[in-house]
């Protein structure tokens, strides 16, 4: 079983988890859009330049690091420093960031965690409640691209409890390099290369990249009986493996008369799902996104069998034996 990050700290707020895959229908399909995770109580911490430790070996980008024990003593406030500075898209709180890191104790030398031996970034959203609150103060405002380097008092990583599986006391102070691979807002979309799309028996969909919602044209004509999983717009990244969680934009609609019952685009949040437990909801939809390329626009038409069956979510358009249409955006995996 993959191991989970210590660093993520809950479900994120701004996440439509399309694993219950929820009827949409009363309100035109779109999802309503949640409130931003709520401010924290205490005003933000100071920030300062150090003291950090020496970065020894591995000090390119994407290299993992060798860091040196703490220097003496911490200092009480959020030390960060920018390594290497990046060009990319500025990291805003809210976003989702994909990076690479490294964690070890300040007075050790220790490592608890790290991405690079797992060989899988990690995918999470810089808000409150969903990551410790030394990452969401240090990162905001930098540029993907950069390497960055942190020290996390107790107060703003896991507090007087620490974690002690990872043998992390509620005194020590943590120090993180992070590589920032790339971010993610609720109006990102794929920016693959445009697909041809020829069979006249398969739903059209827009190729805009705007993060608005693709427009989706059903055929009047029956559904295919077999699973359809086509670029529509193909990527450059990795394929996604059926262990993997995806980061998405998506939609879903019924075949017959085209009408949507759940989407993010325009809603204000992303979707993030395992593939593993997307094959429990709706088969297809894993099946079908297993093997294609992050940075793609994919369709996907799922037969009954593969979908709901003979058991759809209540009160909503999806009937029993419905065939679903899904455009998914694949915007990281981890």
């Amino acid at each position: 079983m993959r191991r989970r990050s210590l660093l993520l700290a809950a479900v994120p707020a701004g996440l439509v988890t399309l694993a219950a895959c929820g009827d949409d229908s009363s309100d035109s399909g779109k999802t309503s859009a949640s409130p931003s995770p709520s401010a924290s109580a205490a005003p933000p911490p100071k920030i300062v330049d150090g003291p950090l430790p020496a970065v020894t070996s591995g000090t390119k980008f994407g290299e993992k690091p060798v860091i040196a024990k703490g220097p003496g003593d911490p200092s009480k406030n959020l030390a960060v420093k920018t390594l290497i500075p990046g060009s990319g898209r500025t990291v805003a709180e809210n976003d989702f960031v994909q990076a690479s890191y490294l964690g070890q104790i300040w007075d050790t030398a220790k490592v608890f965690d790290n991405s690079y031996d797992r060989n899988r970034a990690l995918v999470m959203q810089l808000a409150q409640g969903s990551i410790i609150d030394g990452w969401r103060y240090a990162l905001a405002g930098k540029r993907t691209g950069s390497r960055v380097q942190i020290a996390v008092p107790p107060a703003l990583g896991y507090g007087k409890s620490g974690q002690p599986d990872a043998g992390i006391k509620g005194t020590d102070t943590l120090v993180f390099v992070i590589d920032l691979i790339d971010s993610f807002n609720s109006k990102s979309s794929a920016k693959g290369k445009p697909v041809a799309q020829n069979d006249s028996a398969l739903p059209k969909v827009a190729t805009n990249t705007d993060g608005q919602v693709p427009k989706v044209t059903v055929p009047k004509s029956d559904p295919p009986k077999k699973l359809v999983s086509e670029y529509v717009l193909e990527g450059d990244g990795p394929e996604l493996k059926a262990d993997q969680t995806v980061l998405c934009q998506f939609q879903g609609l019924v075949w017959e008369g085209g009408k949507t019952f759940q989407r993010t685009y325009g809603s204000g949040r992303l979707s993030q799902f395992a593939l593993e437990q997307m094959q429990q909801a709706v088969k297809g939809l894993a099946q079908g996104l297993t093997g294609k390329k992050v940075g793609s626009r994919v369709l996907i038409v799922v037969p009954p069998e593969l979908g709901y069956g003979d058991n759809p979510p209540s009160g909503g358009v999806i009937r029993k034996g419905s065939t679903l249409v899904f455009t998914v955006d694949i915007l990281a995996a981890m």
